[in-house]
């Protein structure tokens, strides 16, 4: 850092530089939210011509798989902010392709379920998945692909 004349503090800028490069290089949020893109790419490209983009099927398999499921549990389960479970899950209540019960005894949480459409969207769309899912696979190479399986299978739930 250097004192200039005026008084102000300026950091050097190769030690800007170096550290930023750095942190371009080495963060793992930056690479995380790089593969995500690509890969949302990949599932939402097979899966448009079923009216659906990759965050929703997802939370159609997940539905599918937990059942009956509070917005609550379901957005601790798949790490989703509030906000974002809400924009993805809303068209898809609204198409008729997942219900939401009668609340339950306290009144608040409405369990989440399939309905026959969902269930058959997920169905016919499953075809679609899996050619994503090879595609995917070969971007990451096999290893990769296990490995990113692996990680996310130890990741915590979320809490709040």
């Amino acid at each position: 850092m250097q004192q200039e004349p005026n008084g102000t503090v300026e950091q050097d800028r190769t030690v800007d530089e170096t550290l930023s490069g750095h942190i371009a290089r080495n963060c793992l949020m930056t690479r995380a939210r790089q593969i995500s893109r690509v890969l949302t790419s990949v599932y939402d490209d097979a899966l448009r011509p079923f009216g659906i983009v990759a965050p929703q099927f997802s939370l159609l398999v997940l539905i599918a798989e937990f059942g009956h499921i509070s917005r609550t549990d379901l957005g601790r389960r798949n790490h989703h902010e509030r906000s974002t479970l809400t924009r993805n899950l809303q068209p898809l209540i609204v198409r008729g392709w997942v219900a939401e019960g009668v609340p339950a005894s306290d009144g608040r949480s409405r369990p989440l379920s399939l309905t026959r459409e969902g269930k058959a969207l997920l169905k016919s769309a499953s075809s679609a998945w899996s050619a994503a899912q090879s595609h995917a696979t070969r971007l990451l190479g096999e290893a990769g692909a296990r490995e990113l399986m692996n990680i996310a299978r130890d990741l915590p739930l979320r809490v709040a």
